[in-house]
């Protein structure tokens, strides 16, 4: 499946940004070495280019740290020679960076993560925190991108359909490494809550943006929530009700403890949890619709789009 939300992007100033495939039993911070390693031997670089100036109060040499770190985590995360961020192409095209310099920036800090072993949690929270940075700046949502064996960005994207049932998250996982797609379209009636949710983060924390073209109800909405940018069509059905209480609870303690980890959630993924509590006002065997502007308006949808 192809999506259209790659474009837009000057991709072809930094599409030399390739690296060797390594296994993901390798440790990570070696692996980050290896990867710094081979931008190194690739010795490719950015034009100079019409640059912006540096915001106010901005070091160019942090800019310059978080973009190259922006960018390992996406190759890191993905195991994939050909990932980096959207966020990582906007900046080095905005602000002019040769790809040498990131390179030089890059393995400094391979060389930091590598005699640092113990603090990959916290290097990991950086890189996360880079991409978010960067994003602020160049009006760009941070989110996977891959290059094609020509080249150009690949819009791959996975279209999944059906309950949300056990294994459903690793399932869909694998999938999407194996054919290397950059987005999730998901069409469901629900399922497991905690499959979604385990599948939701996962997304999140690995930049890929979601979409809904026809039906999405109870637990799918939290796989849409998912998504560092969250599309859906004009006749999508999003829809939402109580959670069933699980048996070894009261109706009344497992209802209040729904309610609460699902606005959790929410929260988690920056969406308005007044969704949860619109859900726990209807019962089980019922639906409430989310309308086009409601999606909207709490951030569960982030645009409205002609297909797919």
């Amino acid at each position: 499946m192809r999506s259209r939300q790659a474009q837009g992007l000057d991709c072809s100033r930094v599409s030399a940004l390739r690296f060797v495939h390594w296994p993901w039993s390798a440790d990570w911070a070696v692996l980050w070495l290896a990867c710094c390693l081979m931008l190194l031997l690739a010795g490719c670089a950015i034009p100079a280019g019409d640059r912006q100036p540096l915001p106010k109060g901005i070091d160019a040499d942090e800019l310059l740290s978080e973009i190259a770190a922006c960018h390992l985590l996406r190759v890191v995360q993905n195991a994939d020679r050909s990932a980096t961020d959207a966020v990582v192409i906007a900046a080095l095209d905005r602000y002019g960076f040769e790809v040498e310099q990131m390179i030089e920036r890059a393995n400094y800090l391979a060389r930091i993560a590598a005699a640092r072993p113990s603090q990959r949690d916290e290097m990991i929270e950086l890189a996360r925190g880079a991409c978010d940075h960067l994003a602020s700046l160049t009006g760009t949502s941070s989110g996977l991108v891959r290059f094609d064996d020509q080249g150009a960005v690949d819009r791959t994207w996975l279209l999944v359909d059906g309950e949300i049932n056990d294994g459903f998250a690793d399932k869909v996982i694998a999938r999407l490494r194996a054919e290397r797609a950059v987005g999730l379209v998901i069409n469901s009636p629900g399922g497991s809550l905690y499959e979604a949710r385990r599948l939701g983060r996962w997304l999140r924390e690995n930049g890929l943006p979601v979409g809904v073209n026809e039906l999405c109800t109870s637990a799918c909405v939290d796989v849409l929530a998912g998504g560092v940018e969250r599309y859906v069509t004009a006749d999508v059905r999003l829809g939402i009700h109580q959670s069933k209480v699980p048996a070894h609870l009261s109706s009344h303690e497992g209802g209040q403890l729904s309610v609460v980890s699902a606005a959790l959630y929410l929260r988690e993924m920056g969406i308005d949890d007044s969704i949860a509590l619109a859900a726990a006002a209807v019962p089980n065997n019922k639906m409430y619709w989310i309308s086009l502007s409601e999606a909207l308006e709490t951030g569960l949808a982030t645009k409205v789009v002609p297909g797919f």
